[in-house]
C-alpha cells in the first residue's frame, strides 16, 4: 500500500501543477471581461462572449479530445494541450495591435481548446489514479492548485490591464473620436507583453511533460464493477448523462460567481481598483471549501453527501445576493465560491464511477458539460443590460442550477447504477 502511495506522488505532482495552469488561464477571464468591454467599447451582453468563446470549446472539442488522447495516450495528448494554449495566447497579438474584438475571441477559443485536451486528460487521470471513494479528495487537491493560480491571475492581470482605467472611463467621455482612438488602442497594447510571457512558459511546459515520468493508465481496466460488462452503449448510463447536465449547471454557476464580479461591484459603485480584487475573495472562498474537502472526504462525509449540503448552501447565498446590495450583495456572491468548491471534486467521481471500458467517452461528455461557462454568463450579461431586471437580480438565475444538482447529489447519481449488476 505504501508503495503504491509512492507511485501516485510524482504523477499528482505533476498534474497540480497542470491544474495550476489551467486555473491561471481560466480565471485570467474575470480582468479580460471589464477590460474588454472598455478597451473594445462594449455592452455587458457583448463582454460576456468572452465567457462564451472560451467556454464553448469544451462542447465544440471535447469528443475530438478524446479522439486525440486514444490515438496519442495521456502524456502527449496533455503536451499537445499545452502547446494549442501557447498558440491561442500568441493569437492576442494581432488582436491587440488591431483592437479586434472578434480575434480575441479567436483566441480565447484556441486557448480553450487546449484545456478541452488538457480537461478531459487530467480529470478521469486524477479520478481512477487511486480509490474511487477518495477521489473527490484527490480532486480537491487538484482544485487548491487551480483556485490559488484563479487568486493570482486576476490580481496580476488586474495590476496590468485596469492600472489607472478608472481615470481613463472619466477621460475618455469627454475626448474626440481620434484622441478617444489613440487612448483605446493604448489601453488594448498593454495585454500584449503578459500574453508572450504565457505563451512562452506554456510551450516550455509542453515539452516538460513530454518527457517527463507520467504513466499512461489503462482506463479500459478502471472501475468495473460488474455492471458496465452488460452495457454496449454510453447512453445506457442514465447518471452519467444526469452528470453532464449538473457539470453543465455547476460550471455556469461558478463562471457566473468569479468573472461577474468586478463588472458587478463596479455597478454597485466600487471603483476597478477595489473591484478588481473580488473575484480573488470567490476563489480564496473556494480553497477554504476545498481543504475541508480534503480533511473531509470520506473519512466523515460521503461524496454525495458533501455535494448535497454544499448545494444547499448555493441556494442560500444566492437568495440573499439577489435580495441585498452593496457589499453583503458581493460578499454572499464571493461566498458561492465556498458553495462551489466541492462540486466537481464530488460530481465528477459520481458519474463516472463503474463506466469502465466508457469512461473515456463518459470523461468526454463531462467535459462537455463545461459548456455551461459559456451560456449561463451570457444569459446573465443579456439580464444585467435589462433596465427592468439589472445586475442584482440577474443573478436568480443560479437558483434552478442550484436545486438541479442538489437533485443529482440526492437521487440522480443513483440512477441507473445498479442496472443489471450481478
Amino acid at each position: 500500500m505504501e508503495d503504491r502511495r509512492k507511485d501516485y506522488l510524482i504523477p499528482i505532482i505533476i498534474i497540480g501543477f497542470l491544474f495550476f495552469i489551467f486555473g491561471f488561464v481560466t480565471w485570467l477571464n474575470a480582468t479580460l471581461i471589464p477590460y474588454l468591454r472598455i478597451a473594445c467599447e462594449l455592452t455587458a451582453f457583448e463582454s460576456f462572449w468572452v465567457t462564451f468563446a472560451f467556454y464553448i470549446s469544451y462542447f465544440v472539442m471535447a469528443l475530438p479530445s478524446s479522439v486525440v488522447l486514444n490515438k496519442t495516450g495521456f502524456k502527449n495528448g496533455m503536451s499537445i494541450g499545452l502547446v494549442t494554449m501557447a498558440i491561442g495566447a500568441l493569437v492576442f497579438i494581432p488582436a491587440a495591435m488591431t483592437r479586434t474584438y472578434g480575434l480575441f475571441l479567436t483566441g480565447l477559443f484556441v486557448q480553450g481548446t487546449g484545456l478541452a485536451i488538457l480537461q478531459t486528460a487530467s480529470n478521469p487521470y486524477v479520478t481512477i489514479l487511486g480509490p474511487i471513494e477518495s477521489a473527490a479528495k484527490r480532486i480537491s487537491i487538484m482544485g487548491v492548485a487551480n483556485k490559488f493560480a484563479g487568486i493570482l491571475s486576476p490580481v496580476i492581470l488586474g495590476a496590468i490591464l485596469l492600472a489607472g482605467v478608472d481615470d481613463l472611463v472619466v477621460q475618455i467621455e469627454e475626448m474626440d473620436m481620434v484622441s478617444k482612438a489613440i487612448a483605446l488602442d493604448d489601453l488594448a497594447l498593454k495585454v500584449i507583453n503578459p500574453y508572450i510571457v504565457m505563451a512562452i512558459a506554456l510551450f516550455l511546459l509542453a515539452g516538460l511533460v513530454r518527457f517527463s515520468s507520467l504513466p499512461d493508465i489503462d482506463t479500459e481496466e478502471e472501475h468495473d464493477d460488474g455492471t458496465q460488462t452488460a452495457r454496449t452503449s454510453i447512453w445506457q448510463f442514465p447518471y452519467l448523462l444526469l452528470g453532464v447536465i449538473t457539470i453543465f449547471v455547476y460550471v455556469g454557476v461558478e463562471v457566473v460567481a468569479v468573472d461577474t464580479l468586478i463588472g458587478y461591484g463596479n455597478f454597485l459603485g466600487f471603483e476597478f481598483a477595489e473591484a478588481k480584487f473580488f473575484a480573488s475573495f470567490t476563489l480564496f472562498a473556494m480553497i477554504v471549501g476545498y481543504f475541508i474537502g480534503i480533511i473531509t472526504i470520506p473519512k466523515y462525509i460521503s461524496q454525495a453527501n458533501a455535494l448535497k449540503y454544499f448545494a444547499m448552501l448555493g441556494v442560500v447565498f444566492t437568495i440573499i445576493a439577489s435580495m441585498t446590495d452593496g457589499y453583503t450583495s458581493i460578499l454572499m456572491i464571493a461566498a458561492l465560491g465556498f458553495a462551489n468548491s466541492i462540486m466537481w471534486p464530488a460530481i465528477w467521481p459520481l458519474a463516472i464511477e463503474g463506466l469502465g471500458k466508457f469512461i473515456k467517452i463518459g470523461s468526454a461528455l463531462l467535459v462537455m458539460g463545461i459548456a455551461g461557462g459559456a451560456l449561463l454568463p451570457l444569459l446573465y450579461g443579456y439580464l444585467a443590460d435589462v433596465g427592468s431586471v439589472g445586475a442584482t437580480q440577474a443573478y436568480w438565475i443560479m437558483l434552478p442550477c442550484y436545486l438541479f444538482i442538489l437533485f443529482f447529489a440526492v437521487k440522480g447519481h443513483k440512477i441507473g447504477k445498479s442496472i443489471q449488476k450481478r
